[in-house]
């Protein structure tokens, strides 16, 4: 019975880390340092489980989200180069973290609604951290 009971929990943990790891696998994002000059910035590969967002935000050596300079519609699956038109002058050095965003929870499906701290096409995250990365403008 003993082995019964420890073969069952050995395999509830294994079922819970395989879904932990599909999680991380159905949100992802990548980009580079890049010339944004032309008053846009790319990321190169977003994958998401949902329709959503690719945000662009001013951030620091502190990584802490800041203000929103830009934003991309992003479709469910995987998103290869996708461009943000820049809202506002970003300088070279300056530094942008790229983050996934949801649909959700807004007035207008398909309308970007999302301010600094609001919930409507809020943020994404997988097991309590932001999926994001960060570059510097050259």
């Amino acid at each position: 019975m003993t082995f019964f009971r420890t073969s069952i929990l050995t395999a509830t943990a294994l079922a819970a880390s395989v879904a932990m790891a599909g999680a991380m696998d159905e949100y992802s994002i990548s980009g580079s340092d890049q010339d944004v000059s032309g008053g846009t910035v790319t990321a190169s590969d977003i994958m998401t489980a949902q329709d959503g967002w690719l945000v662009v935000h001013r951030t620091d050596a502190d990584m802490k989200p800041g203000p929103v300079v830009g934003h991309a519609w992003i479709k469910k699956g995987d998103n290869k180069d996708v461009t943000a038109d820049l809202d506002e002058d970003v300088a070279s050095g300056d530094m942008l973290m790229l983050m996934v965003h949801g649909e959700e929870g807004g007035m207008k499906e398909g309308e970007f609604e999302y301010t600094l701290g609001a919930k409507e096409d809020g943020p994404i995250k997988v097991d309590g951290k932001l999926v994001m990365t960060v570059i510097t403008a050259k």
